[in-house]
């Protein structure tokens, strides 16, 4: 399931912020049993960006057999979190949306791109892309975090 992918900015990092983004990433992710539970995948981590992966099993779908449109809001919120906290300073959401713009059925394979639009040391703003195992994009979240100051202690 899991695709590697050329990451420009990650190529950019330090070793030292690569090691302090997977180390927060690795604390949130290993508290954190509903992802854990949706079979969220690591592709791609660091400050501002992350790339998750995860198959839709039966029991996400809805009463229309596709999947609950919580699911893909899931991945994309996991996926702000990680982006948004790997920064070293914590993080946590204040404005979520989503729109979900093709359907998604049991066995797709669900992939989040996230974008840092905008970082100051109050707030950050995120656009991430969903997309299915075909490329096409299944849904379009906009995620506005608030940062605390407080640093991770990982």
């Amino acid at each position: 399931m899991v695709t590697t992918t050329k990451c420009i900015t990650c190529s950019l990092m330090s070793n030292s912020q690569k090691n302090l983004a997977s180390r927060i990433v690795d604390a949130m992710y290993n508290n954190d049993p509903f992802s854990q539970w949706m079979g969220i995948v690591r592709v791609e981590e660091g400050p501002g960006i992350c790339v998750l992966e995860m198959e839709v099993r039966e029991e996400m779908l809805n009463g229309f057999a596709i999947a609950h449109g919580g699911i893909t809001y899931s991945l994309a919120d996991s996926a702000l979190a990680f982006a948004a906290n790997a920064h070293g300073s914590q993080a946590v959401s204040i404005e979520t949306s989503i729109s979900h713009v093709k359907k998604v059925v049991a066995g797709d394979i669900l992939r989040t791109q996230v974008e840092e639009k905008s970082l100051t040391s109050k707030t950050g703003l995120y656009y991430i892309t969903i997309t299915n195992q075909k490329d096409e994009v299944v849904a379009y979240f906009k995620g506005t975090v608030f940062r605390t100051g407080k640093a991770w202690e990982v």
